[in-house]
């Protein structure tokens, strides 16, 4: 009798995958060789939380049921295979890590009727793969065999040597399959993808010679040659009808080697550009000084440009804290600055309420930007993989739940076989606040600053950089700790370290939680001396931030205004 095995994949929501960010960094482009990948999963209406799992060997006959948050599909399974890796959150134990980002395209290819949602299908890959380049293989082939219900997909693939982007968008109501290419980025590059898909043209498998006749190239493979795959020399992979359904779909009708993935399958407008490849501008100026030549793309001038390149190379390589603080980022520094004007209100707030567009009363139509960091984030995480060292200690995924801007990264081993309780599903409620709940205690911390902001962020900052200088100094020292341990001892060891680590980040967070309510409270600064403690008397009044101050006259009038100054120092 065969046995059936359950996945029982958390209920993110249906919009989870909707408003993701994902940054990717070569080996070549950080300082330490390490490939980085992030994942912002931002979705109101969901408790962020890390699911686990295990390693495990399957006999002949074994199948998955797969209940996604996608249509009903009752009775519906996949088959399992002989051996399956243990996965935490969205790195396996051999390093391999998948993240996405959401893009609707053209909404007419979701198929319903597809078995896999992108999580089911990012998860089974992960469970099935030992490189990058096999869980490319892993995901084409299984919705070319039981379909894919999501609509467009940008999909982050990496491990300890390589990173990829893959794009994925699905045939339509009764056609199984989808339309995809996977491009390698260079190892000195960085890249990145949030919500608009980001490959236009790619090397196809036959390319013209200088005389134009076609010969084949070794740098691109189609569908139809996958198991070519595993070879060092192929950095693209496409679906062998990429090209031809868009013909006839009627997408495109030019020359092949004029096919753009995205001008096909996700025509760009002023809306996905602005809320989703700004994102992408905003990190890449980070680490370039020419970056604002795209600014004309950005404000929707696309006669003037119509893209961003797909990969830059920095102008030096970055740091994990590079990585992290590109995380946080809300434009600061740049025209689309979301804390220097009137709309970041008296304390420079950078979040936003939705809707993302809004009318005035007299049907003036407004909009709001879209930060990488977002307070409906319900997860965070930056994912490094090390080829100079083992898996075990090698993977590490620096994760938290809750805005990323607003949270300190945690360290957790790819081989971990247990989840720190604060991350644990259980412990994290949808509507139930918790002290056990990493997701609520983070959220007590971030709803307090957002309102006063520019008042309140610095002292949640020394908190945040305090966790995370300790979590990296202490590297080293684990480093050394497990170099003579027995593979099962190394990863006691290592759970036993992430518990640690998560449990030390709970204890500062509810530390900072009563101090912000203690020092702030109604509306003061309550004084302190150079190591933060409390003076025996003593407050400060802010005030308004000077942008804020400046935008009354106009929309108040002379409501506010004083008849006559008087300096009652003076008297």
């Amino acid at each position: 009798m065969k046995r059936i095995l359950l996945t029982l994949l958390p209920l993110l929501c249906a919009t989870a995958g909707f408003a993701c960010t994902n940054l990717i960094v070569g080996k070549d482009a950080s300082v330490d060789g390490s490939v980085i990948c992030t994942y912002n999963c931002d979705g109101f209406g969901f408790a962020g939380s890390l699911f686990h799992t295990p390693a495990g060997r399957h006999t002949p006959g074994e199948k998955i049921a797969i209940h996604g948050w996608g249509p009903s599909h009752n009775d519906q399974f996949v088959e399992q295979v002989e051996y399956t890796y243990n996965v935490v959150g969205f790195m396996n134990e051999r390093q391999v890590t998948i993240v996405e980002s959401t893009f609707d395209g053209r909404l007419e290819l979701q198929n319903p009727d597809g078995l896999l949602d992108y999580f089911s299908l990012m998860r089974l890959a992960l469970q099935r793969s030992s490189s990058a380049r096999e869980a490319i293989r892993c995901m084409a082939e299984l919705v070319e065999r039981y379909g894919n219900n999501s609509s467009g997909e940008s999909i982050t693939v990496c491990d300890p040597n390589e990173a990829w982007i893959m794009e994925m968008v699905g045939k339509g109501p009764g056609r199984k399959g989808a339309v995809w290419v996977a491009l390698r980025i260079p190892d000195d590059c960085i890249s990145a993808h949030a919500n608009l898909s980001r490959i236009r043209q790619f090397p196809l498998e036959k390319m013209r010679n200088e005389k134009g006749k076609m010969k084949n190239n070794p740098r691109s493979i189609s569908s139809k040659n996958l198991a070519r795959i595993s070879r060092p020399e192929v950095e693209c992979v496409y679906a062998a009808d990429v090209i031809d359904f868009a013909r006839e779909k009627g997408f495109f009708n030019g020359k092949d080697e004029e096919f753009s993935f995205r001008d096909a399958y996700c025509p760009i407008d002023f809306e996905n550009v602005r809320y989703a490849d700004a994102r992408v501008w905003s990190f890449f100026r980070h680490h370039r000084s020419d970056m604002d030549q795209y600014l004309p793309y950005i404000n929707g001038e696309f006669a003037k440009c119509d893209h961003l390149p797909l990969w830059v190379k920095p102008e030096k390589p970055l740091a994990l804290t590079d990585v992290m603080a590109d995380m946080r980022d809300h434009f600061e520094g740049t025209p689309l600055d979301m804390t220097a004007d009137a709309s970041a209100g008296p304390w420079r707030m950078p979040i936003r309420p939705l809707p993302m567009h809004f009318a005035t009363s007299d049907s003036i139509h407004l909009f709001r930007e879209r930060p990488i960091a977002t307070q409906q984030t319900g997860f965070t995480m930056v994912c490094q993989m090390r080829s100079s060292l083992p898996d075990d200690v090698g993977g590490v995924t620096w994760f938290n739940c809750d805005d990323a801007d607003m949270v300190a990264y945690v360290p957790l081993y790819c081989c971990l076989t247990q989840v720190p309780d604060p991350f644990r599903p259980e412990n994290n409620p949808r509507n139930e606040f918790s002290f056990q709940s990493a997701f609520w205690l983070n959220n007590w911390v971030a709803n307090m600053v957002y309102p006063r902001y520019s008042m309140m962020i610095g002292d949640l900052r020394l908190a945040q950089r305090e966790l995370e200088n300790y979590y990296l100094a202490d590297q080293d020292s684990v480093l050394a700790a497990i170099r003579n341990l027995t593979p099962a001892d190394r990863q006691s060891y290592l759970n036993k370290r992430s518990i640690a680590y998560a449990a030390r980040m709970m204890q500062r967070w509810e530390q900072l939680a009563k101090y912000l309510i203690v020092k702030y409270n109604d509306q003061v600064v309550k004084r302190t001396d150079a190591d933060g403690n409390f003076l025996r008397w003593g407050y400060d009044t802010p005030g308004y931030s000077q942008p804020f101050i400046d935008a009354l006259p106009a929309a108040t009038g002379n409501r506010y205004k004083l008849k006559e100054v008087i300096d009652r120092r003076e008297r």
